[in-house]
C-alpha cells in the first residue's frame, strides 16, 4: 500500500493533534545558531560589567553596598530581559557552566560563550575607565575586587563565593531553564538574587559570583591580588549546581507517539491506506 501525509481530515476513529512545535521549521542559519548568541553574550556582559564597575567607582555618596547591589541587580535583570531570547542571557562563565551541566547549553557553545563573556568584561571595564576621573578610578581600583588582603581571609571568601554563586546559578537553572519550574519573572528573580547576594555577602568577599566581572576590571586596572579566588569559587558553584539540579528535578517525560493505520475511501478508484498520526500530550495516552 501507499502512504500519504496531508493536512486533510483524518479518517473516523483517529485523533487529530497538532505536530510538535518546530517540526517543520526551517533549520536556523549558522550565523543565528553560533554567532548571534556569542554577540549577545559579548554585548550583555559589556553592558552589565560597565554598569557594575561604574556603580563602584562613582559611589561618592558613601552608600556602602546599597548602590552597587541595586546597580548590579537591575543591570543584570534588564540585560537578561533584552538579550535572553538570543543567547539565554548568561553573561557569566559560572552560569554557562551550570546551564551546560543541566542540558541547557550545547557543549560546542560553552568555550565561545566564555570567550565572549570575558571579552565583554574587558570592554565594560575599559568603558568605565574612559568615563571616570583618574582619582575615582584609582580609589576603587577600577571596580576590581580588592577585599581580600590576607591569606587568612581565603577560606571565608571561598565559601562565601561558592554559596552566593550557587544561589545565583540555581536561580538561573530553575527559574529560566527547567521546564517544570521556569517562570516569565526569571530576569527579575535573577537580578534580585544578585542584589540580595551583594547586600548580604558584600562585606565578606565583595560578592563577585562572576569570573568575567572579576577578570575585566582586574586586567584593565592591572590588579591581580587574590584574583584566582574569584574564579575558583564561582566555577565550583557552577559544578555544584549542575549536580544539585539533577538531584531535585524530575526526569523529563517523553511524548507518546501513536501511529495508527486506518482505511479511508479513496478519491479515485479503489482503496488505499492513509497514515494518520497523533502526538499525545506529555502525560497523555494514545487514543485508540
Amino acid at each position: 500500500p501507499s502512504f500519504e501525509l496531508s493536512q486533510g481530515e483524518c479518517p473516523p476513529g483517529a485523533t487529530r493533534a497538532s505536530p510538535p512545535s518546530g517540526l517543520f521549521r526551517a533549520k536556523p542559519h549558522w550565523y543565528e545558531r553560533y554567532v548571534q548568541p556569542c554577540v549577545a553574550e559579548l554585548l550583555g556582559s559589556a553592558l552589565f560589567i560597565f554598569i557594575g564597575c561604574l556603580s563602584v567607582v562613582e559611589d561618592a555618596g558613601g552608600t556602602g553596598r546599597l548602590q552597587p547591589a541595586l546597580a548590579h541587580g537591575l543591570a543584570l535583570g534588564l540585560t537578561i530581559a533584552v538579550l535572553g531570547n538570543i543567547s539565554g542571557g548568561h553573561f557569566n562563565p559560572a552560569v554557562s557552566l551550570g546551564v551546560w551541566l543541566v542540558g541547557g547549553l550545547n557543549i560546542t557553545m560553552l568555550i565561545p560563550y566564555w570567550i565572549s563573556q570575558l571579552c565583554g568584561g574587558i570592554i565594560g571595564a575599559s568603558l568605565t575607565k574612559a568615563v571616570t576621573t583618574d582619582e575615582h578610578y584609582a580609589n576603587a581600583t577600577g571596580g576590581a575586587f580588592s577585599g581580600v588582603v590576607a591569606d587568612e581571609q581565603i577560606p571565608s571568601v571561598l565559601v562565601g563565593e561558592i554559596v552566593m554563586t550557587t544561589f545565583l546559578v540555581l536561580a538561573v537553572c530553575m527559574g529560566a531553564i527547567n521546564e517544570e519550574t521556569k517562570t516569565p519573572l526569571a530576569p527579575f528573580c535573577i537580578g534580585l538574587t544578585v542584589t540580595v547576594d551583594i547586600l548580604a555577602g558584600g562585606a565578606i568577599s565583595g560578592a563577585c559570583m562572576n569570573p568575567a566581572r572579576a577578570f575585566g576590571p582586574a586586567l584593565v586596572a592591572n590588579y591581580w591580588d587574590y584574583h584566582w579566588v574569584y574564579w575558583v569559587g564561582p566555577m565550583l558553584a557552577g559544578l555544584l549546581v549542575g549536580a544539585l539540579v539533577r538531584c531535585v528535578r524530575s526526569a523529563p517525560s517523553q511524548p507518546n507517539v501513536c501511529l495508527t493505520l486506518r482505511s479511508s475511501p479513496p478519491r479515485g478508484a479503489g482503496l488505499m491506506q492513509s497514515l494518520c498520526f497523533a502526538v499525545a500530550s506529555t502525560h497523555g495516552r494514545c487514543q485508540p
